[in-house]
């Protein structure tokens, strides 16, 4: 019988373990236990891949926000939105048709500074109601106005569709913000997931035309790169409820052609610079593929010289801000952005 060499031996051992080196490094990193618990809420509902569908039968399926509902019933605890807040629903032109707006007003007299809120799901799913959790919770700890805006989609609408739409909200914003108890000069953007790549490509926009900049934007977790090759995306490939297959069917159902991968209204990386943005919190999450993008993103702010907060929440999902209501790392992550909030508008009304 022929022997193997030991040479061949141990390049074949060195082979594996490369191989389980490789295969341990897909593995996510560990929720912590009340992430976990949501996790598992999300997986019990029984949704379908979101990758394997239609935008119409993916906009069907469960949601985060329903796996926290499930969570507090579990509890034994009320699955009513938090109160203090009230919300009056109106509607404002848009460059293709109206866009429907959701304004959140705190207790209290005002005029309030405002906030131009932009929902996630990728530019294809979800809407405001989806993400209630989270302008609730920023208008009531920040004690600002929060106008939610519920852009036009992709596919029936792609590129620039939702980018145009957000710009048109903020500006309405900009100029009729004392018709809903708003001060005109204390205006933030902000956004989670394709909602914070709304926030800053907004933010973008009203510099590139000249016009009155946001005081502040609020980025959670942005989409603000398509470079699915990056640390997080590796490490974070097959994680829930965000994976890889999903932003690669988000990225086809929003890009009209080829090269809006290379447009900064599409993909805020690219843009030649970041000179004269306004101050910026970039809020991260561990198992997120996004989260190498936003640390690089608050990297080039910052070289740009653009004042940057940035925070990492370990052992938490992408979608877990918001969840403060059962996770307590979403509670402390919005308490940061509604100080952050509140430091730019007192900034800004002195």
């Amino acid at each position: 019988m022929k022997k193997t060499p030991l040479i061949l031996s141990a390049v074949a051992l060195t082979f594996a373990a490369g191989l389980t080196h490789a295969q341990s490094a897909q593995q996510p990193p560990k929720a912590d236990p009340a992430m976990q618990k949501v996790l598992d809420a999300l997986a019990s509902l029984g949704g379908k891949p979101i990758e394997t569908l239609t935008p119409e039968e993916a906009r069907k399926q469960p949601t985060p926000a329903d796996a926290v509902k499930k969570v507090l019933q579990d509890m034994g605890k009320s699955t009513e939105p938090e109160a203090g807040v009230t919300v009056r629903d109106m509607t404002v032109p848009g460059p293709i048709g109206d866009i429907p707006v959701h304004v959140y007003t705190p207790e209290g007299k005002g005029p309030f500074p405002v906030m131009v809120y932009y929902h996630g799901g990728g530019f294809v799913i979800a809407d405001t109601q989806t993400y209630d959790a989270s302008p609730r919770a920023l208008a009531k700890m920040a004690k600002a106005i929060m106008v939610a805006v519920d852009y036009h989609q992709a596919p029936e609408n792609k590129f620039p569709a939702a980018a145009n739409d957000a710009y048109a909200a903020y500006t309405w914003v900009v100029h009729h913000a004392k018709e809903i108890n708003g001060d005109p000069k204390r205006i933030a953007v902000g956004g989670e997931s394709a909602g914070g790549n709304l926030a800053t490509v907004v933010s973008m926009m009203a510099r590139d035309k000249k016009e009155p900049l946001p005081v502040h934007q609020l980025l959670v977790y942005p989409v603000v790169n398509n470079d699915m090759n990056t640390p997080s995306y590796q490490r974070n490939e097959q994680a829930k409820p965000l994976n890889k297959p999903m932003m690669q069917w988000f990225f086809k159902h929003y890009s009209a052609k080829e090269e809006d991968g290379s447009n900064p209204y599409a993909v805020p990386m690219k843009a030649a610079t970041l000179k004269g943005l306004p101050s910026a919190t970039i809020i991260a999450a561990e198992i997120d593929p996004l989260l190498s993008e936003g640390k690089a993103y608050a990297d080039r702010l910052k070289k740009d010289g653009v004042k940057v907060t940035y925070k990492e929440y370990k052992g938490v999902a992408h979608e877990f801000f918001g969840m403060g209501a059962v996770v307590p790392k979403a509670k402390e992550a919005e308490k940061l952005a509604a100080d952050q909030l509140k430091a730019a508008f007192s900034a800004k009304g002195m």
